[in-house]
């Protein structure tokens, strides 16, 4: 039995037949003049200057709403800067055009050109003279076109979201400028934007699982990076002072609401800097970029107003978790003990996982979501971060902050671990961990230790969420609303 949208699309095949009949191409080529936003600031500067000379453009846009009354239609436009109305009367219009206007549907992509006008209810107005079809849309919009409400489907066919939600798009747009507004930041402070290899011989710089894939020319296997860090630093003892990179990152690891496999990271690296000097420059930076990009330093999330201005909050990791979980973890210095305390809580506790994983999950579970106005926590275990540098006093501990806000972790930073011979051992221990999770991974990068020997300045290193910030500014609780193409598994 023939559906509903199957009826629809056949009719619309059949008119694009009609249109082909008469000896018109609907998928021509076509100049536009002016965006609808062009137009109607046009007519307003008409009106402003009082002049008697109605202006005259030509504009194209996808038909969003058809309105036909006998001898006078309305049908509305939208492009990518907004929409606009289009008004038509028979006695304007030759008999051609008439009869495409009847064969014309929601969805299609129409030029159109004539002389712009206000209606009496204020609506800016384009009175059509001629009309071209650009493109037949051969199958229907949603049936709610002005809101396509189906979650699946808005990002399995997210053409059809940015066409029917112009929230969505919005989104995007902010997404845009966000990125724009981060190079202009980082390029105000002297830093250079580079790109770095993203198949990758060894999968290091991160402790998470990689996606591996095979080198045919050169028979080997590589892994798309989980993190460009080792790649930048290799930069930094090569003389670069200040760098930083903007690019897809790969992590073969679960699907969430915060996490996709595949998502963008910026990392920057300044020489001569520690954590203290990075932490300063997150605070600005993210509340300058919401200034420039938003019009103001405070957002909505989750039901909170998020107070982005700098200083943001200052908090001991370990003193942290004390006071959101009740354990204190330096009282339990190796992972059966700390286990065995966290099963007390009742947490479901994988034998697998070693002490530093044991951390995060307390940090995860306990501290994250309590962190709603924006928070450094401060100095990690060594355990849990192999390539930051250590304390001073306190060689347990290194110096490394995550910064959260909105109950969720948006950047993490180093003071850079320089010392060669520290470094390769913290590797060794990481690979010898990572072997019993999978033993195909390779983490000991060599080359960059051979680099590491030659000499790093002091450094600090720097990355941030790109997708989390973006969700952090426009107030989404999912992570694939921000995304244009997340992945999803493939429908059976």
């Amino acid at each position: 039995m023939t559906s509903r949208l199957d009826r629809i699309a056949q009719q619309r095949r059949q008119k694009l037949d009609r249109i082909r009949g008469r000896g018109i191409n609907p998928y021509p080529k076509y100049h536009r003049g002016h965006t609808t936003q062009q137009a109607i600031a046009l007519l307003k500067q008409q009106e402003a200057s009082d002049a008697a000379e109605t202006p005259v453009v030509n504009l194209a846009g996808r038909v969003m709403a058809s309105r036909l009354m006998g001898k006078i239609s309305f049908l509305d436009i939208r492009d990518g800067s907004g929409k606009i109305q289009l008004y038509f009367r028979s006695d304007l219009l030759g008999q051609d055009d008439l009869k495409l206007l009847k064969d014309i549907d929601i969805g299609d992509i129409i030029g159109v050109s004539g002389k712009l006008f206000r209606t009496k209810s204020g609506e800016p107005t384009l009175e059509v003279k001629d009309l071209t079809l650009l493109a037949k849309s051969l199958q229907p919009l949603p049936e709610k076109w002005h809101g396509l409400s189906d979650i699946d489907k808005r990002y399995r066919q997210r053409y059809l979201d940015l066409i029917a939600n112009t929230e969505a798009k919005e989104i995007f747009h902010v997404r845009s400028q966000v990125i724009t507004a981060i190079r202009q930041f980082l390029n105000g402070r002297g830093f250079i934007e580079v790109e770095t290899p993203v198949l990758q011989p060894s999968a290091g710089g991160a402790l998470a699982r990689p996606f591996i894939t095979h080198h045919h020319a050169l028979d080997q296997d590589f892994y798309l990076r989980i993190a460009p860090e080792l790649h930048l630093k290799r930069l930094i003892i090569g003389g670069f002072d200040k760098v930083y990179e903007l690019g897809r990152i790969f992590r073969n690891e679960g699907i969430s609401t915060k996490h996709n496999p595949e998502f963008t990271m910026l990392e920057s690296y300044e020489t001569y800097a520690d954590y203290n000097d990075v932490m300063a420059m997150v605070e600005k930076m993210v509340a300058e970029i919401s200034q420039q990009v938003l019009g103001k330093d405070e957002v909505e999330f989750g039901g909170n107003t998020i107070n982005l201005k700098p200083p943001w909050s200052r908090l001991e990791l370990r003193q942290a978790i004390k006071e959101y979980s009740g354990i204190d973890f330096d009282q339990y210095p190796d992972a059966d003990s700390l286990r065995a305390e966290m099963e007390k809580k009742n947490m479901e506790v994988d034998p697998q996982k070693d002490r530093g994983r044991l951390i995060d999950e307390l940090i995860s579970t306990f501290v994250e979501p309590n962190l709603i106005q924006p928070t450094f926590l401060l100095d990690y275990p060594v355990e849990m971060s192999p390539l930051a540098k250590s304390k001073p006093d306190n060689e347990r501990l290194v110096e490394r902050f995550e910064a959260f806000a909105g109950g969720m972790e948006i950047a993490n930073a180093f003071t850079e671990l320089n010392d060669p011979i520290e470094q390769r051992q913290r590797f060794l221990r990481q690979q010898k961990e990572r072997q019993t999770e999978d033993e195909t991974v390779e983490t000991v990068d060599e080359d960059f230790l051979l680099a590491l020997e030659y000499g790093m300045p002091p450094t600090g290193g720097l990355g941030v969420g790109i997708d989390r910030l973006v969700m952090l500014l426009t107030g989404q609780q999912s992570i694939r609303e921000v995304i244009l193409f997340p992945q999803l598994k493939e429908k059976p």
